[in-house]
């Protein structure tokens, strides 16, 4: 059943206080989760399992943040109205970006065991050939340490100070209601973005593309931030439906902006699909050998089920789901829907990865999926309750919130 529409008003939500009942089993949480990976890591065998582990929760929780910065300063620049109610949920989530910074480390120790391209890895042994001559004579200006930590300091400049910039004046409005806040915000939006594409963009060529670095895809930015800004709307649908307390956003937010949620969840479901299409299409009609094995490790042999699985379940299966408009106006129900694409967007990941590790082989499981999965989500999901203590869950006092909250499907 959907939330009861209410007659609350804004006077009657109150600062969030009751964060710390979330927030501390999913700090503590998140902390086993990173010990038991580390542990893994260091005092087994398992080094390739667990670092490659880690680099999917890794690039499976800082992608859903990223992409809510991205979803913040897309409606700003759009100057939507409808998801203002939304918003502060989106500007949360996205502040918790800075706390990926300290999540890189791990990674950054672990990067010997995932690119055969780093100094020193043992996966070196594996290349020969022309691939030598590419890592050594083609790449090696853009595959090498000191430009890849110069990389990732730009990535996260960027989007520490987006998030920051932008929640703070958001924040700030809450106590001041000053409507050049607004204005500032709406001017800094725009600008923000293509700096936002281009890092994602490449962030995701630098942590999953490089895992086979004579793989290369224009397109692969794109689909790695499909499949994210996917996830993103699906937490987002998941928490709204779930925020119904004292003091939560929820008690104002209308079926038609859940309406609204779904048709994003069905548009990004099938804007992944057209890109997965589209870059299959073009390694297939091009057939360069560099390119092809990566796709024919995937279509043939042990991973074929899984490539077959990921065409029914992450795209023919939610898209004639997600037409339904009875189950769009029903949060619950369409929270069960995105409870199953966060799923399905961590297998897709694990596709994207794995197959790097194992080859031929095919999918196999080991225990640091799980932990590495809990532990980065733990601290997260943590930090960014941490962001949300004592701060009013909707932006009480952006001059369109009234606006938001009558909203009505045209």
């Amino acid at each position: 059943m959907s939330p009861p529409v209410t007659s609350a008003r804004i006077s009657d939500i109150g600062r969030y206080t009751d964060t710390p009942k979330l927030m501390v089993p999913a700090f503590g949480l998140g902390i086993l989760g990173l010990l038991a990976t580390l542990a893994g890591y260091f005092a087994t065998d398992a080094k390739g399992e667990a670092a490659h582990s880690y680099l999917l929760a890794f690039s499976y929780w800082v992608g859903i943040s990223v992409a809510f910065l991205l979803m913040v300063c897309i409606f700003h620049t759009a100057k939507a109205k409808w998801p203002i109610v939304l918003r502060r949920t989106m500007e949360t989530a996205a502040a918790s970006v800075p706390v990926f910074i300290l999540l890189l480390v791990p990674l950054l120790l672990m990067v010997k065991d995932l690119y055969s391209w780093w100094p020193e890895s043992p996966l070196a042994a594996h290349i020969h050939g022309v691939e030598v001559e590419h890592l050594k004579h083609k790449q090696h200006g853009y595959l090498n340490p000191t430009f890849f930590y110069i990389r990732q300091a730009i990535y996260f400049g960027v989007w520490v100070f987006v998030a920051l910039r932008m929640r703070s004046w958001s924040l700030k409005q809450d106590e001041t209601g000053e409507l050049d806040l607004t204005a500032k915000q709406r001017r800094f939006a725009p600008g923000s973005l293509p700096f936002l594409a281009l890092t994602i963009t490449f962030a995701s060529f630098d942590w999953l593309m490089s895992l086979t670095p004579m793989w290369q895809s224009t397109i692969y930015g794109v689909y790695y931030f499909s499949g994210s800004f996917l996830a993103a709307f699906c937490v987002l649908t998941i928490v709204t439906a779930n925020a119904t307390g004292a003091n939560l956003y929820g008690n104002v937010v209308k079926p038609d902006h859940f309406h609204n949620l779904g048709k994003l969840m069905l548009a990004f479901v099938a804007f992944w699909a057209y890109t997965a299409f589209s870059q299959f299409l073009l390694v297939w009609i091009a057939n360069i050998p560099e390119e092809a094995p990566w796709y024919g490790l995937r279509i043939f042999g042990a991973w074929r089920p899984m490539s077959i699985a990921l065409f029914f379940g992450h795209f023919l299966l939610p898209f004639f789901v997600l037409l339904s408009r009875s189950l769009k106006l029903q949060p619950r129900k369409l929270s069960v829907i995105a409870v199953y694409l966060l799923a399905i967007h961590a297998v897709d990941l694990y596709w994207l990865i794995w197959p790097a590790l194992t080859g031929t082989t095919g999918p196999t499981f080991h225990w640091t999926l799980v932990t590495a999965f809990l532990g980065v989500g733990g601290i997260s999901v943590g930090y960014a309750l941490m962001q949300a203590r004592n701060r009013f869950t909707l932006p009480v006092k952006d001059p369109y919130i009234t606006e938001s909250m009558r909203y009505v499907q045209p």
